[in-house]
């Protein structure tokens, strides 16, 4: 009881501390379980977190825990950022679960969206409605247009994949370099779309 009142203690303390050299030197410190044991490391590790809810942290530290730290808590503490820059660390951390990533997939600031987007862990049904949006724009269609064009046919991610290219390729803002290279798509329903509109008779 008393470990954990002392661990509470030190989480308010750096939660709500103003020492920024303190709070930079925390939120970069190597932190590794077979270095420090298990329980050090747990402790450690929600300690982190402190650092990462407290803006007297500098913003160069909190992009740093953003881009690399492995724990969901902190991730989705950053994930609130009152900083687009720290979100879109976030967003493009491989650790980020899909389930947060959709949430940045709809994020006020485009970057942030995008970053989300395009993480290889974001979900299908992120990658369909980016693709499908309007207000979408041609880098990230690009991107999407590009999706598992190397998936063996037959297979799930076959299926989703043609899916995306297709609504990229329906997409208003698709860029004419990506539509062409749709019409040379593996997939019979992708080529389709494409064709229609690259045709001259397309009206749009």
């Amino acid at each position: 009881m008393e470990e954990e009142k002392t661990l509470t203690d030190e989480y308010e303390r750096i939660r709500h501390s103003n020492d920024s050299e303190k709070l930079s030197r925390i939120a970069r410190k190597d932190l590794k379980k077979e270095e420090v044991g298990e329980e050090e490391f747990a402790i450690r590790s929600a300690l982190l977190e402190a650092v990462a809810a407290n803006r007297a942290t500098p913003k160069e530290d909190r992009v740093y825990l953003a881009s690399s730290s492995p724990f969901p808590n902190i991730l989705v503490r950053l994930s609130t950022d009152e900083d687009y820059e720290v979100r879109k660390a976030v967003a493009a951390n491989r650790a980020s679960k899909n389930w947060l990533l959709s949430k940045l997939a709809k994020d006020e600031n485009d970057e942030v969206k995008e970053a989300a987007i395009e993480n290889p862990n974001s979900s299908w049904k992120a990658k369909l409605d980016a693709a499908q949006n309007p207000l979408s724009s041609p880098a990230l269609l690009r991107f999407l247009s590009q999706i598992g064009r190397e998936s063996e046919e037959g297979t799930k991610d076959f299926v989703l994949s043609s899916m995306v290219r297709s609504s990229s390729a329906r997409n208003p803002n698709c860029p004419e370099d990506a539509l062409a290279a749709l019409v040379e798509d593996k997939s019979p329903e992708v080529r389709k779309t494409a064709e229609k509109r690259v045709s001259p008779d397309n009206v749009q």
